[in-house]
């Protein structure tokens, strides 16, 4: 078949979408990687056919990510002011990789791509949706931590019935973004439709949750056409999972560091997470690695000492399983590979899911969780020293990855695809 597997977003958003993509493809297929330009290098090089689609991202535009990942405004920002204004050419462009050269099977649809639906109900075409934490479910019953009112899923524990209203309440507070699609819909010659940021963006015909059992489980108000594969891993950079030299000759070097990222996206907004990182790592005398990306403002100003080894990137699934524990920004792509390595983490939670994210690591006691505004040398360096020195945390984290090692989510996430494109199929020809 051919599918057209699309999105809107970060690393950590289109890594997943990549794994499957290279599955469909040793199974036969013909997958179509429609996303932002930025991607192309990362996807040509894998022998995938690659469409753009608008908005491009700009891998240097700190303003934007630090408008994004505003705890209380983020969310509104990122659609509001940068998906949202580029919906037309989003939905022109991904029409175009529908269609052309030939029209697709199936389609594979991102949450952030909110001009997919609309692609899919104006071509006909099935397509399957697919989200990447369990906040993307906003359940009444197992109810999210949303950034700028965090404290409401605190009280879910002591008051009855608060799961409805954090659900309420996010549909009241976003009750006005989503006008430019219901206008573009309506510039189309179509109905006014489901809410698009929580219902419509889940497929009728299958709802793939990319994500472990052990993150989240099915709740009653989920879509009834969800399957939970598991977690899809991809963190080469165009092919390339080598670490870098000067990094594999330090981890050969002692003993396991602490790992501290910010993942493909937060780094660009770090402000003194590594300066705090590592006074933070020499206070306590451990051995550190920084993983600072490109921008030159996150490298420490202090000298460091041989035990501190700085990167710009290295592929998280053959650094962390090195590691001694990982200190982190809660998305869930870093969590996955966290979680994979079996490694206690410290999360420092941004916006959008990170702060559900940690909540549920916290749950699964292989995590602390310190907040942005609390992140100094002093009080990570204790928090540290505290995981560092309890076993708890390693053990719970092994435990964990025993029982992802027993995942696939690739191949299960591949699996119903090729089952829904047979059911299509089948009901075609009636």
């Amino acid at each position: 078949m051919r599918i057209v597997l699309s999105n809107i977003g970060t690393l950590g958003d289109t890594n997943p979408l990549i794994a499957v993509a290279l599955e469909l493809k040793r199974r036969g297929h013909v997958p179509v990687m429609a996303l932002p330009a930025v991607y192309r290098p990362k996807v040509e090089p894998l022998g995938l056919e690659f469409h753009e689609i608008r908005p491009d991202i700009d891998p240097a535009n700190n303003a934007l990510v630090e408008m994004v990942y505003d705890i209380k405004h983020g969310t509104e920002h990122g659609l509001r002011d940068f998906l949202f204004p580029s919906l037309r050419q989003t939905y022109e462009d991904l029409l175009d990789a529908a269609t052309t050269p030939k029209r697709a099977d199936l389609m594979l649809l991102g949450e952030l791509n909110y001009a997919g639906p609309i692609v899919a109900e104006v071509t006909g075409i099935p397509w399957a949706s697919y989200v990447l934490a369990p906040l993307s479910f906003f359940s009444a019953f197992d109810p999210p931590v949303l950034p700028p009112y965090p404290r409401l899923a605190k009280a879910d524990r002591k008051v009855p019935g608060m799961g409805r209203v954090i659900k309420r309440v996010a549909r009241f507070a976003s009750r006005k973004w989503a006008e430019p699609i219901y206008a573009l819909r309506e510039q189309l010659g179509l109905p006014r439709g489901a809410n698009p940021l929580f219902d419509a963006k889940h497929s009728p015909f299958l709802v793939l949750a990319l994500f472990s059992r052990e993150l989240g489980v099915e709740q009653k108000d989920w879509p009834a056409n969800t399957l939970i594969t598991g977690f899809c891993y991809y963190d080469a950079d165009a092919g390339r999972a080598k670490l870098p030299d000067h990094l594999e000759e330090f981890l050969g070097s002692g003993a396991p560091p602490v790992v501290f990222t910010l993942g493909s996206a937060a780094v660009l907004a770090a402000g003194n997470f590594y300066e705090d990182s590592a006074k933070a790592a020499m206070e306590l005398g451990v051995r550190a690695v920084l993983l600072i990306g490109t921008d030159p403002r996150n490298r420490p100003k202090q000298k460091l000492p041989d035990t501190i080894c700085v990167a710009e990137y290295a592929p998280y699934s053959a650094l962390f399983s090195r590691a001694s524990m990982v200190v982190h920004q809660g998305g869930v792509g870093t969590t996955a590979q966290c979680l994979r390595a079996g490694k206690p983490m410290l999360i420092m939670p941004y916006s959008h899911d990170q702060p559900d994210n940690a909540r549920r690591m916290k749950r699964l006691k292989v995590a602390r969780v310190i907040q942005k505004k609390n992140y100094q040398h002093a009080k990570v360096a204790a928090i540290l020293h505290g995981m560092l020195d309890d076993p708890k945390f390693a053990h719970n984290a092994n435990a964990v990855a025993h029982a992802l090692s027993r995942e696939d989510g690739v191949a299960a996430a591949c699996d119903a695809l090729e089952s829904l494109r047979l059911r299509t199929r089948a009901l075609s020809k009636r």
